[in-house]
C-alpha cells in the first residue's frame, strides 16, 4: 500500500483522516511539523496531507521546505485547513501544494485528488534513459500568471521523451511550452508539458519537461 503522511496538530482530525483513508493507504501521522520533515525524508510517502496552522513551524513553511528539498520535492502536498480557500489557496499553490481543501473535508473528492496526484507523479518512473548532453534551447509559452514568455535556456539532461532545464518563468504542473533547439539556425523540436518543479520559489526554477510531441529536430529519437 502507498504511504500517506498526515500532518495536523488536531488529534481528532488526524483520526478522522486515518479512518477515511486507511482502507486504501498506509497512514503515517504526526502533530509536529519538524517530525513531519523527518518522516517525509525517511519514508518518502506517496502524498502528504498538511494542515496550515500549527505551532513552531507553520504549514506554509513546511510546504515550502518539502517542495524545495530535492528528495521530497516531487511528493504531492494536499493542504487541508479551516481557513478560507480564497485567502490562502493561490499562496499555497505558489509554495508547491497540489490541492487545497477546506474543512469539513469532502473525502470522495480528496481520494480522487490523491489518486490524480499520484498518477500525475508517474513520469519519475522513466521509460527512457536520461543522457548527459548539453543542448541550447528556447522555450515559448504562457506562464502561471497567463503572460506569454520566451526564455533561452540550457539542458544537460535529455531523453527521447523529455528534458530537465531551468526557466525564469513560473509554470504550473501541466503547463505546455513550445521547444526550439538553438544553433546556427533555430529549429522547432516539439511541444512539452511541465511535469515537476525542483526549485519552486527560486529566481531560476528548474523544471522537468515531458514531450507531448516531437519533431525530427529533437536531439534524441525513440527507437522504433
Amino acid at each position: 500500500m502507498a504511504k500517506i503522511l498526515i500532518v495536523d496538530d488536531d488529534v481528532d482530525m488526524r483520526s478522522l483522516h486515518k479512518m477515511r483513508l486507511n482502507d486504501t493507504y498506509e497512514i503515517l501521522e504526526t502533530e509536529d511539523p519538524e517530525e513531519a520533515l523527518g518522516l517525509a525524508l525517511e519514508h518518502k510517502p506517496a502524498a502528504i496531507l498538511l494542515d496550515l496552522m500549527m505551532p513552531r513551524l507553520s504549514g506554509f513553511e513546511l510546504c515550502h521546505t518539502l517542495h524545495t528539498l530535492s528528495y521530497t520535492s516531487r511528493i504531492p502536498i494536499l493542504v487541508i485547513t479551516g481557513e478560507s480557500a480564497a485567502k490562502y489557496q493561490r499562496h499555497c499553490e505558489g509554495l508547491g501544494a497540489s490541492a487545497f481543501f477546506e474543512k469539513p473535508v469532502d473525502y470522495k473528492e480528496l481520494k480522487k485528488r490523491i489518486a490524480d496526484a499520484l498518477q500525475t507523479n508517474q513520469p519519475e518512473r522513466r521509460a527512457h534513459v536520461r543522457v548527459k548532453m548539453r543542448v541550447v534551447l528556447r522555450l515559448r509559452g504562457i506562464d502561471s500568471a497567463g503572460k506569454p514568455f520566451e526564455q533561452p535556456t540550457v539542458t544537460e539532461n535529455v531523453s527521447p521523451a523529455g528534458f530537465l532545464a531551468g526557466c525564469m518563468a513560473s509554470l504550473n504542473q501541466g503547463d505546455v511550452v513550445d521547444v526550439f533547439v538553438s544553433g546556427e539556425a533555430e529549429r522547432f523540436a516539439g511541444r512539452a508539458k511541465a511535469v515537476r518543479c525542483e526549485s519552486r520559489g527560486a529566481p531560476w526554477q528548474r523544471y522537468g519537461f515531458q514531450f507531448l510531441e516531437t519533431t525530427s529536430e529533437w536531439v534524441l529519437q525513440a527507437s522504433r
